[in-house]
């Protein structure tokens, strides 16, 4: 026999269910979907922004340090500073002998090259006498500089034990002497009145814009040749080309103890690399990134504010809705719960979405171009953390006030 104080169960307390949950903000959604949509688009952009400026700080960091690494990564060189002498003591410059020294003394050196700079007027273009650089260097200059050979070839061993009369000039003197890098080679050009065959033009990989010993009129030619202008052994720079970049750092030490070794204690000789080049660059790129990723997580959290301000205007909304689950057994809990997870869905549905939208970006750029621009899953993972965390903390408030309501005032508002 039934009890005749016994609750019906449509009036019994019960949990809320994961699917009738899903169900509820549904019907929220559907109910007011233009303004659930326009406060999930602030999620949107700051999802894709958040994509788009790892990827593209991640893109400039790459080309910074290539654009470095085109000069030499594993480039040591050397040059005499000067230094406290005697009255009357002669300086005390690098030679050709200290070239050998190192090369002998030091393992690891693949390739490296002396500097010997001679400069000389030459007439260009409309007949104007500008400055020229002859450099003096081994054939393994070209290697330890990593340059771009245009046309015809760089001179070899035989041109440099030969005393070879040949010269390898920039493609900006080329086209202003000859017309074309093609029509220089073969030519003859004169340095201090001796003729010098064009054998092969070349460029810096990347443009130093006049930072480097290769300025816009120079001329590569064999160390050798370069005596006949000079009896000197002297030196302008030393410059070394290591196996490994992991032998830099070490290399630069030894070469600077050869160098000091050789001389006078009171000279001074600069020894260096790219490696500090490199690590400035390095954190350089990473410090932009983070402050790019910073404004755009003010977008984030500016989405977040206005998620909260729609929940708190729809908790004002569906008070009479609070009310009638209220009376018929929702627990405080589970109303929280339902603005909570509103909120939350908001949310990830602007973050799938910013994802998708940041990631159609990078994609084209990969589909549609040459360039394969960087895809950060790292900033994903972030987004999708961050989005999580805004919703949730965005709903807490709303959700909070929803389950406070007083069942008995609900009913009577309409």
């Amino acid at each position: 026999m039934r009890d005749a104080h016994a609750v019906p169960d449509f009036l019994k307390p019960r949990h809320l269910a994961f699917g009738e949950l899903v169900d509820v903000c549904k019907d929220a959604f559907r109910t007011n979907w233009v303004r659930f949509g326009l406060t999930a688009m602030g999620m949107v952009i700051g999802t894709a922004s958040v994509i788009w400026v790892v990827g593209i700080g991640m893109a400039g960091k790459e080309y910074v340090l290539r654009q470095i690494e085109s000069i030499g990564v594993n480039w040591v060189f050397a040059e005499y500073q000067g230094g406290a002498q005697k009255a009357g003591a002669t300086p005390d410059p690098l030679t050709i002998r200290d070239f050998d020294a190192v090369v002998q003394q030091v393992p690891g050196i693949v390739a490296g090259s002396p500097i010997l700079e001679i400069r000389e007027q030459m007439a260009i273009g409309t007949g104007h006498s500008r400055p020229i650089y002859i450099l003096g260097v081994f054939p393994g200059y070209v290697q330890v500089r990593n340059l771009l050979v245009l046309t015809g070839r760089v001179f070899d061993e035989a041109d440099l034990k030969a005393r070879s009369k040949v010269a390898v000039i920039t493609e900006n003197l080329a086209r202003q002497v000859f017309g074309s890098t093609d029509a220089a080679i073969g030519q003859a050009i004169k340095l201090e009145g001796l003729p010098f065959t064009v054998i092969g033009t070349f460029k810096e990989r990347v443009d130093t814009f006049g930072q480097s010993e290769v300025y816009e009129y120079t001329l590569l030619v064999p160390y050798s040749a370069t005596r006949l202008f000079t009896s000197s052994e002297q030196v302008k720079q030393l410059y070394f080309l290591v196996a490994d970049p992991s032998m830099v750092v070490p290399s630069t030490s030894q070469i600077h103890s050869v160098l000091q070794s050789r001389h006078r204690p009171e000279s001074i000789y600069w020894v260096s690399n790219l490696t500090k080049l490199i690590s400035v660059a390095d954190k350089s790129a990473d410090a932009l990134t983070i402050v790019m990723l910073l404004i755009a997580a003010v977008t984030l959290v500016v989405s977040g504010l206005g998620i909260m301000n729609i929940m708190l205007a729809t908790v004002m909304d569906r008070t009479r809705e609070i009310g009638i689950r209220k009376a018929v057994g929702a627990t405080r809990s589970e109303i929280g719960l339902q603005f909570l997870a509103e909120a939350l869905m908001i949310s990830l549905a602007g973050d799938i979405i910013g994802i998708i939208a940041g990631l159609s970006l990078p994609v084209s750029i990969r589909l549609l171009t040459n360039y394969d621009l960087p895809i950060s899953w790292m900033s994903i993972l972030i987004g999708l953390a961050v989005c999580s965390t805004v919703g949730i903390t965005a709903g807490t408030l709303p959700a909070i006030r929803a389950a406070r309501m007083d069942p008995v005032d609900s009913l009577r508002r309409e």
